[in-house]
């Protein structure tokens, strides 16, 4: 079977070629971070913006670490496709966004002269809440603070760069860890630099949100099948997809709102809505549904218990959202529909993946505020429940893995298991809380035994 470039495009059906001539696109957007969920949010965006504006935004992507995603896409000259799963099924259709694919470290030079070129008005970022906590010169924010610096003391153009990260004030965060990194170089120029970096740098804040499954092998074979030609690297996402930014850009960028993302003045109460809805019911379906032997988020919706969680979670939480964001009832509503799809395969076990991260975001900061107002939360210490029961089995990759291991191995009895495990993640409060660690005990029998009572 041919495989997937330029050259074989003609033979695909014109509903299956790429919204914009790949020749004709040119490197404006650097980003870092070439997993699937880029593939199939910001760089569908940037497409789709440039097709309608006839402007040819390019992104050239950067792969943080190994190698394989990089060296696939250069041998499909950046092609890759897309399936929309939908209830009804889907077909998949190349995107053109990417004109380039190279490997931090590798590709040290090409990266360099990326971040210094006048022409690169955007960076983004997806490189996982982790990404932002190493800052040496190998790492993505290391590289970004010496590639800015050199930037700045060209006197090359402005430019925004814009996580594209599930955290709260995202855009603040990255700020902080690009500025630290450059004071850490110790430079005698370091104060003049942040000071240009405050007059031509922007670190607008943003909302991502489209459910992206890992590809499987059946992926690869249904897209080789409705093809014709073989895709190393075919990404799938829910029908449903939404970025609200902060309008807050240095230079010129794509327009995206063509394309349905939302430009706001603050994007706050969209990004708590989505984190401690969305993303909060996630990370509570995935200890659970594991718990009960199940492998996806649709497998979990299918239980009596799921889609009671997902209401009853963002009912619960509902209260600490701030004003101007979605209404909770309508986005709990979606999110039971889009949770059910069933041509969605999206496993428990990706979403479980560094959850001593995730919960820090999504679930804790909503404890503590309904706690300190005397609100009940039971379905947050089934959710605490659910991962305290996860962090004993092995398997789920976490970067505290073996702190949390240590905290089984040396604490005796249960109480004394979860206070060690939020004392781990940082959250001593709610550790010296005993009515909440008593409840969260209470659900570990009934999950031991692979039953969800919500």
């Amino acid at each position: 079977m041919p495989r997937l470039n330029r050259a074989t495009l003609g033979a695909l059906p014109p509903a299956a070629r790429p919204r914009v001539d790949p020749a004709e696109l040119r490197t404006r957007v650097v980003h870092f971070g070439i997993g699937a969920f880029h593939r199939a949010h910001q760089a569908v965006y940037t497409e789709n913006a440039a097709a309608r504006s006839g402007e040819p935004w390019g992104i050239a992507a950067v792969a943080p670490r190994t190698a394989s995603t990089a060296d696939a896409l250069r041998a499909q000259d950046c092609l890759y496709t897309l399936t929309e799963r939908s209830p009804g099924g889907g077909i998949p259709r190349v995107v053109g966004a990417l004109t380039g694919a190279h490997v931090l470290g590798r590709d040290a030079a090409d990266v360099d002269a990326l971040l210094a070129d006048p022409a690169v008005t955007v960076v983004t970022l997806t490189i996982t809440e982790k990404g932002y906590l190493a800052t040496g010169p190998d790492t993505v924010i290391g590289c970004l603070a010496t590639g800015l610096t050199a930037r700045m003391r060209s006197g090359a153009a402005p430019v925004s760069v814009v996580s594209c990260d599930n955290m709260a004030g995202n855009g603040a965060v990255l700020r902080t860890a690009v500025h630290d990194a450059v004071r850490a170089t110790g430079g005698a120029d370091t104060e003049r630099i942040l000071e240009l970096l405050d007059r031509h740098v922007t670190f607008p804040a943003t909302v991502v949100d489209r459910i992206v499954p890992a590809t499987t092998a059946a992926d690869l074979a249904d897209t080789a099948t409705a093809l014709g030609v073989h895709d190393a690297l075919p990404v799938s996402g829910e029908p449903y997809r939404q970025w609200v930014l902060e309008d807050r850009f240095a230079a010129p960028r794509p327009p995206w709102e063509s394309d349905g993302a939302l430009v706001v003045p603050d994007v706050a109460p969209y990004q708590l809505t989505k984190l401690r809805l969305l993303n909060g019911s996630h990370s509570a379906l995935a200890p659970l549904g594991i718990a009960a032997g199940l492998g996806t988020v649709a497998e979990a919706m299918a239980e009596d218990w799921g889609e009671r969680l997902v209401r009853a979670l963002c009912a619960e939480v509902a209260p600490t959202l701030p004003d101007g964001g979605p209404d909770p009832g309508r986005y709990a509503d979606d999110l039971v529909a889009r949770f059910r799809n069933p041509a969605m395969h999206h496993r428990l076990r990706q979403i479980a993946s560094d959850a001593s991260l995730k919960i820090t975001e999504r679930w804790l900061p909503a404890l503590r505020l309904l706690r300190e107002r005397g609100a009940p939360t039971p379905v947050l210490e089934l959710a605490l429940a659910g991962w305290v029961h996860l962090t004993r089995g092995p398997g789920i990759p976490d970067p505290a893995r073996d702190a949390l291991t240590a905290c089984w191995r040396d604490a005796a009895g249960d109480e004394a298991v979860v206070r060690a495990l939020l004392t781990t993640v940082g959250a001593c409060d709610l550790a010296d809380d005993s009515a909440l660690v008593t409840a969260v005990v209470r659900h570990l029998p009934a999950l031991r035994a692979g039953l969800v009572d919500v």
